[in-house]
């Protein structure tokens, strides 16, 4: 014979069980929804800026690279995003207290930016050098004192090949002085 404190417990079980999956499975259905939809509107934005009439090959190819280059950078955003907020819903759905979660995400989240202070500012930098256009691969620069042909534009560093032949990584938080030759 079962005790009505244990038919209770059944009973809230039972409700837990026909509740929480729907509710999983709702917040996953929405999360895909919203990034199917997200990738899709970069995705369409960046083949619009992409494929504008050309004024000169050069300045569309740079145009083109740039357009790349954010449409990632807002993909993934986006992802980790809309990741990370499913996660904390679902992981209240299925009863777990996540203030306690949140609580330290933000304590962890500021230790490291204050550790990674120079990577974050790097990473900024580039993401502004990308947006102002300031150079691309291919132009011909001075950095820091140092000139050379850019080889590659990242986020976080940029290399340079000098007319000597050496290979420079210069990451973008550190670029306080820059001349480019190539554009008008």
């Amino acid at each position: 014979m079962t005790t009505a404190a244990q038919a209770l417990s059944i009973n809230q079980a039972w409700l837990w069980f026909k509740d929480a999956p729907l509710h999983v499975l709702a917040i996953l259905v929405i999360a895909i929804v919203i990034l199917w939809v997200g990738r899709r509107a970069i995705t369409r934005i960046i083949s619009r800026v992409t494929t504008a009439p050309e004024n000169g090959s050069h300045h569309h190819q740079r145009r083109r690279e740039r357009a790349m280059t954010m449409g990632s950078i807002l993909r993934s955003t986006m992802n980790a995003a809309i990741g990370v907020v499913a996660l904390v819903m679902i992981l209240g759905e299925l009863g777990l207290n996540v203030a306690p979660i949140i609580a330290s995400a933000s304590v962890l989240g500021l230790a490291v930016s204050l550790g990674a202070q120079n990577i974050v500012k790097d990473m900024v930098s580039g993401i502004f050098m990308l947006f102002e256009d300031q150079y691309g691969v291919g132009d011909h620069i001075i950095i820091n004192e140092s000139e050379g042909t850019v080889e590659s534009v990242g986020l976080r560093v940029t290399t340079v090949r000098s007319t000597d032949g050496t290979l420079w990584y210069v990451r973008n938080g550190e670029i306080l002085k820059l001349g480019n030759k190539s554009q008008p």
